[in-house]
């Protein structure tokens, strides 16, 4: 199984999109499951279910944390490469989803109950949130792999 229907499975078994596409690279980080998705619980449903940032972007910028950034004081090179990874990240999914907010994903607002209600009884959930799931983990997996041979 690859790691986009890893996330995908994830999201299925009722995580949220952030613990899904975080769960999908925990093997290459020493990080057990179990702390990621409690690191990542919180950011599901545009941020605490509030329809802002996206939790598959989220997700996404906790993996590129792993990767690219540092435990300790950043000198400017890693904070160059850090915020470089960021930005081609929000720009392929921008240009692929056209928002990396979860109201607009979706086309409700999860964080009135009427929009809320929109997105059970239309589904939304369930058709929208696996193809941005795919979209965020195939764009993670893109920029990772553009640079092999760094941390």
């Amino acid at each position: 199984m690859n790691k986009t229907e890893y996330a995908q499975d994830c999201l299925k078994s009722g995580l949220s999109c952030s613990q899904a596409v975080l769960s999908a690279f925990i093997g290459q980080f020493d990080l057990d499951r179990d702390t990621a998705l409690r690191i990542s619980s919180a950011f599901g449903g545009g941020m605490g279910g509030l329809g802002g940032v996206c939790g598959a972007v989220t997700g996404a910028f906790m993996v590129m944390g792993l990767k690219y950034g540092s435990a300790g004081q950043h000198d400017d090179e890693e904070k160059a490469r850090i915020n470089r990874k960021a930005v081609e990240y929000m720009s392929r999914f921008r240009s692929h989803q056209g928002s990396i907010l979860c109201r607009d994903l979706l086309g409700a607002d999860i964080a009135t109950p009427e929009g809320l209600e929109t997105a059970i009884t239309k589904g939304l959930f369930d058709n929208i949130c696996p193809v941005i799931i795919r979209s965020s983990v195939e764009i993670l997996e893109e920029i990772i792999s553009d640079e092999k041979g760094e941390k």
